[in-house]
């Protein structure tokens, strides 16, 4: 919400609607807004779950920008963070130690304790939080963040109490969204259990993403190492059946399997997208996937994007954009922060350590890095007003637009019977591919396509 409008307020986010209803987008989802200390951070450090963060607005205002968008036919949904609190402001070990496993830890600490005899409570508290969002607030849906750091072993597990729980307190007549983050690809938590208790609608597709980033750049470092082999079989896996590691050894884990089958669930399932906060803010210096190509050939990199977003929007799963993304915004985004006294010095130096060797690799300075902690990281990830953007940037809007627009005509009718599809695909090339989808009645869509 902070780098969406110049003032970076749930009420400033209402003068956007219209921009974004125009271009045909259906659904906006915020990242995290719990209250979380300073003046900006991403949200995944919030420590006040129910809280809109202060430097939003009011709960007020937060509910006028939901309503304000249901006015323009547009849903809603919140990036919500159980698996963690944020380490400035929290304490929660002081004071209710119970809600903590210290035999389990995740990247954040001490685990959550939700499976243990003691952990009723514990649950209920994330749990009306869920409901908190959807019933007091109106939001359409939630996305649970990494879902794969919730330690649950109960029955039943804790995403499908989220859902059954979300979709009693919207009521009938009123659809409610759930969707996952979660690396280790669980696709049974998208289908109901034995006992017939929901999963989730859909989860954040990172294969895909990680198929055609390597597909596009030829990156090969980090988490694309296990894309690198063959990108263009694994993009054709990805549209065809959502997860590519569906069980296989990643290199990532040291060869232990990674995901589940996912050839079976519907499209509609597998929310794919090529750009989003993680994967572009987790560089050093934030470069959005425009930025990437047009230094890598920028005599192409106007027809490779293109061909990138109608990959990403003519496939039947859902697509997702980032913000900017439309237009393909000249702001990075930058990873930062505003935490106080020796915890922002050490979050200076850890995003000193993790990329000294890039830096020194590429013969520049430490001073050369964006501080987290500096206002400048903040004011230059604000994405551009709609008037100022360039000729480039009108041109790739109006792509977008069109290309949401032959969606609609072609790809969403088929959506129809619930999205289920037999599909078939092939390397057709070095760098193309050839994907087809059988929706039943005689109805099939085909995608070829040339990297």
């Amino acid at each position: 919400v902070g780098a969406f409008t110049e003032a970076g307020t749930f009420r400033a986010a209402i003068d956007r609607l219209d921009e974004l209803a125009g271009l045909g987008i259906t659904a906006i989802e915020l990242m995290p807004i719990g209250e979380f200390p300073g003046r900006r951070n991403w949200g995944y450090d919030g420590v006040l779950p129910f809280a809109p963060d202060a430097a939003y607005g009011t709960p007020a205002d937060l509910v006028a920008l939901v309503d304000a968008a249901h006015e323009r036919g547009i849903a809603m949904l919140l990036d919500v963070v159980y698996n963690h609190f944020g380490p400035d402001g929290n304490f929660l070990h002081a004071y209710a130690p119970g809600f903590f496993d210290a035999s389990r830890c995740t990247p954040w600490g001490q685990a959550i304790a939700f499976d243990p005899a003691s952990a009723r409570p514990v649950r209920e508290f994330f749990i009306d939080n869920a409901v908190h969002w959807v019933r007091d607030y109106g939001f359409d849906g939630l996305r649970l963040d990494a879902v794969h750091a919730i330690l649950d072993e109960s029955e039943p597990h804790l995403v499908r109490e989220i859902a059954r729980r979300i979709a009693q307190a919207a009521g009938p007549g009123r659809t409610v969204f759930l969707i996952l983050e979660n690396e280790d690809n669980t696709a049974r938590l998208l289908e109901p259990d034995a006992a017939g208790a929901p999963g989730a609608t859909a989860q954040w597709n990172d294969d895909f993403h990680n198929a055609l980033h390597v597909l596009l750049t030829g990156e090969r470092d980090g988490y694309y190492a296990d894309f690198a082999d063959d990108p263009a079989t694994r993009l054709a896996r990805a549209l065809a059946e959502g997860f590519v590691y569906q069980g296989e050894p990643s290199s990532l884990r040291d060869g232990r399997p990674r995901g589940e089958s996912s050839a079976h669930l519907p499209t509609t399932a597998f929310v794919n997208f090529a750009q989003n906060h993680d994967q572009v803010g987790n560089r050093v210096f934030g470069e959005r996937l425009g930025a990437l190509l047009r230094r890598r050939d920028p005599a192409r990199a106007d027809q490779v994007l293109r061909l990138a977003l109608a990959t990403l929007l003519f496939s039947p799963g859902v697509p997702m954009l980032f913000m900017g993304e439309e237009f393909d915004s000249d702001a990075p985004f930058l990873y930062f922060c505003d935490h106080g006294g020796e915890l922002g010095e050490q979050v200076r130096a850890g995003r000193r350590r993790e990329f000294a060797a890039f830096i020194a690799a590429a013969g520049l300075d430490m001073n050369d890095m964006p501080d987290p902690q500096g206002d400048e990281s903040f004011a230059a990830s604000r994405i551009e007003a709609l008037s100022a953007l360039d000729s480039r940037q009108r041109a790739m809007r109006a792509f977008c637009r069109e290309t949401i627009a032959a969606r609609r005509r072609i790809v969403v009718p088929l959506l129809a019977d619930g999205a289920r599809a037999c599909a078939e695909w092939r390397r057709a090339g070095e760098a193309a591919m050839s994907v087809r989808w059988d929706f039943g009645r005689g109805r099939s869509l085909a995608m070829l396509a040339n990297f």
